[in-house]
């Protein structure tokens, strides 16, 4: 694959079914506009959350190398990065769960290069470089809570998910698009909020995945630190957020110590949270994720786990004690007295041990599909998977041999065994029958004809988990990467006005100091009479270079515009002090 990103180590090191959702960041794409209000937040929430938020995130600032003034690159971002142990890349949106979990997993930030529109400053739901960049990337700093992320992707990279989240992923992500889409149709986004508010709606169980994604939202997202009564912020969405961060500190917002019982609490993506969670310490958060990783079908496996991978639909591994692994996507379970006794795949599937396909049983051979009994034979204690070679040979499971086999709960098989393969603990993990018969009662599950039979062994399932024990036996580069749109052409108007942002941009940074700053204002007032924001930025000129003449002709104009727009009122006042305090500072 063609490197069209900075790259570094961990990065260099990411298998191919995640680099495909890695796109070019374009950083000439960001027009004067964008800078100005990525550095519009960026001041705002560092002055604010420099008294409510985490010690480590203006630390993390420093360290991660994200600048106040202009948006950061990836190139600056890894170059940087790389000294704490992690990366960072740019992708398309919003990106599936678990794909999402396996780049935390592998140490690598997943930013949307993407930023929102001015008029959506305060906040937005759809993903975007000041919530994965001002957000995320700094917390990171802190190693307690760097190594909480990583295990968090760890985990749940194998979280089992459901057709409803996999409706649910499209609808979120469709309506996030819609909503940060120029000149988006008002219908098309009511259509798209009626369709998720459906898909939310529906009474149907959570699955591993919508749990897992509920805890991250409630801390890698939206997370308080410290005491219940005076909490600290660490959580990305509030730490990116104008609006939600000062929102959360008021009594308004119910605060409850987090525990494990935060995976079952929805959430609505597209409005501020009504109650967020307070853990005691980084530590606490670890703890969680154990308690709540030790419900898991990875580490319960058995019947529950197999039917959570039937009910996903998509690709799993099971896990049999002997270690040997099957991926697919699974389609069947046959159950005696709540245990598992036979599982079936359909479509490619292989056979995997320690996560390294066994030779001659990858998808190639299994292209429609797999079945094996599970659990001991009947009427005999000793497994299979438990049986010395004299144990086997007693049984005449032994090769050339022919043999009738019953296991619990009614599964028979006959046929002529050919060889056994064992594992590296000696214990025999696959049997191969020629002329085999495989039934459950009068039911066939397998027949001569069919060819040479595998039968997996192991007494029972021990794990169960999203995706495939061995990457390299499927392709699994399936992403349809959103194309690069033709830029609209933009109109004479905006082109001015962009020009207007990066000539007040260049003179504030000692580019162009020619710039008459009173022909900005006179061209403001009389085409673009409601930007505020670069009417703020030119009063930040006007009282940089002690003009008070100047800055109060501008500040009357900032009084109209909150006349004829009250809510950008405040937007405009926190600007106007934020340029008062940094005079005050120098």
């Amino acid at each position: 694959m063609e490197s069209n990103y900075q790259s570094n180590p961990l990065i260099d090191r990411l298998p191919a079914h995640l680099k495909q959702y890695i796109k070019p960041q374009n950083y000439k794409h960001y027009s004067a506009i964008n800078q100005a209000t990525w550095r519009y937040v960026m001041r705002k929430n560092v002055d604010y959350l420099k008294r409510v938020a985490h010690d480590s995130y203006t630390e993390g600032l420093k360290k991660t190398g994200i600048a106040i003034d202009h948006i950061p690159s990836m190139y600056g971002m890894n170059r940087i990065l790389k000294d704490i142990g992690w990366a960072a890349v740019a992708v398309d949106g919003f990106i599936p769960p678990n794909a999402f979990m396996e780049f935390q997993a592998h140490n690598v930030l997943v930013i949307a290069s993407e930023i929102r529109q001015l008029e959506h400053i305060q906040y937005t739901p759809a993903p975007d470089i000041i919530h994965e960049g001002a957000g995320h990337a700094p917390i990171i700093a802190n190693p307690e809570y760097a190594e909480y992320l990583r295990r968090f992707g760890e985990i749940g990279a194998k979280a089992i998910s459901n057709e409803k989240d996999h409706q649910i992923y499209q609808a979120v992500r469709r309506l996030s698009i819609l909503k940060e889409s120029e000149n988006t149709d008002l219908k098309a986004i009511e259509e798209a909020e009626a369709k998720l508010n459906e898909l939310q709606e529906q009474n149907t169980e959570l699955s591993e995945m919508a749990r897992i994604r509920n805890l991250h939202w409630w801390t890698v997202e939206y997370g308080l630190i410290g005491k219940v009564t005076t909490p600290k912020i660490y959580g990305a969405g509030l730490l990116s957020s104008i609006g939600e961060s000062k929102w959360c500190m008021t009594d308004a917002v119910q605060k409850i110590p987090y525990t494990i019982e935060a995976a079952d609490q929805g959430f609505d993506i597209t409005k501020p949270q009504p109650q967020l969670y307070v853990t005691p310490d980084f530590a606490h958060l670890s703890q969680v994720l154990e308690e709540f990783a030790n419900t898991m079908a990875i580490r319960r496996g058995g019947l529950s786990g197999i039917k959570k991978l039937i009910d996903s639909n998509a690709l799993g591994t099971l896990e049999l004690s002997t270690g040997i692994q099957i991926s697919g996507v699974f389609k069947e379970v046959i159950e005696y007295q709540g245990k598992a006794i036979y599982v079936a795949t359909t479509g490619k599937t292989a056979l995997a041990y320690r996560d390294k396909e066994l030779v001659g049983h990858g998808s190639s051979r299994y292209r429609h599909g797999f079945g094996s009994p599970i659990g001991k034979l009947k009427g005999i204690n000793l497994a299979i998977e438990d049986m010395s070679p004299r144990d086997l040979k007693a049984y005449n499971i032994y090769e050339g041999h022919k043999v009738q086999l019953e296991f619990e709960g009614d599964i028979y098989m006959e046929g002529e065994i050919i060889t056994g393969t064992r594992n590296l603990l000696g214990k025999i993990i696959l049997i191969s029958l020629n002329n085999c018969t495989v039934k459950h009662r009068d039911r066939i599950l397998f027949s001569p004809d069919q060819g040479v039979y595998h039968l997996a062994i192991g007494k029972e399932a021990i794990s169960a988990y999203n995706g495939v024990a061995d990457v390299k036996g499927f392709d699994l580069i399936t992403h349809q990467s959103t194309p690069d749109q033709t830029p609209q052409p933009k109109s004479e108007d905006q082109k001015q006005l962009e020009t207007l942002y990066q000539q007040v941009r260049d003179f504030r940074e000692g580019k162009n100091k020619t710039i008459s700053r009173h022909k900005v204002l006179e061209q403001i007032q009389n085409d673009f009479p409601d930007q505020w924001l670069l009417t703020v930025e030119l009063y930040e000129l006007a009282k940089t270079s002690n003009d008070q003449e100047f800055a109060l002709e501008i500040s009357q104009h900032l009084e109209g515009i909150k006349q004829r727009q009250p809510e950008v009122g405040q937007l405009i006042d926190d600007g106007i002090s934020l340029v008062e305090k940094t005079l005050a500072i120098k």
